[in-house]
């Protein structure tokens, strides 16, 4: 057993190391106010995107990810995944003040994005749940991934989510 957790450990240590070399570091705050903000600007905006989902796809996959927060993720990685590289890997998001994801990667066990969604109306059920999730006081569920966080670090992890997606987008 001690030398399954020295190669998962090591393992972890590889892959945090890889991934901090990786990443460009984020100037932006971590904040819910500061991803609101970032999002303002797209309102009633002709979006170029250059990416493999539409903005009204993308804004509904980041209002599910808020929305979860608060009610839970339809599927979870095992509580190993989250304790180890799930742990890990927002370690090394926080640190470095930026994530970087798969973007077309949908949550698992989400219902499929809608093809044909409105951007506006996508837009403001983002913006409409970061304000939900801003004054929540309930208990916040785990991430998939990641598994429990505060509320600060989910509130970082939100808005790192968004400035990951929002690089491929512009005005």
């Amino acid at each position: 057993m001690k030398r399954r957790a020295l190669i998962v450990t090591g393992s972890v240590i590889a892959a945090g190391a890889a991934g901090w070399l990786a990443l460009p570091s984020g100037s932006r705050p971590l904040t819910i106010a500061s991803a609101t903000d970032a999002l303002t600007k797209f309102k009633g905006a002709k979006i170029k995107h250059t990416g493999g989902w539409t903005p009204a796809q993308v804004f509904e996959h980041l209002a599910r990810s808020v929305e979860y927060s608060m009610t839970g993720f339809p599927e979870s990685k095992s509580a190993l995944f989250q304790s180890t590289a799930g742990a890990a890997a927002f370690a090394v998001f926080k640190a470095k003040g930026a994530m970087k994801h798969g973007l077309t990667e949908v949550i698992p066990g989400a219902p499929a994005l809608a093809t044909n969604g409105d951007q506006d109306a996508a837009l403001d059920r983002l913006l409409k749940s970061l304000a939900t999730f801003d004054s929540f006081s309930g208990s916040l569920k785990p991430h998939f991934a990641y598994g429990a966080l505060d509320k600060s670090q989910f509130a970082a992890a939100h808005a790192m989510h968004v400035f990951n997606h929002l690089t491929e987008f512009s005005p």
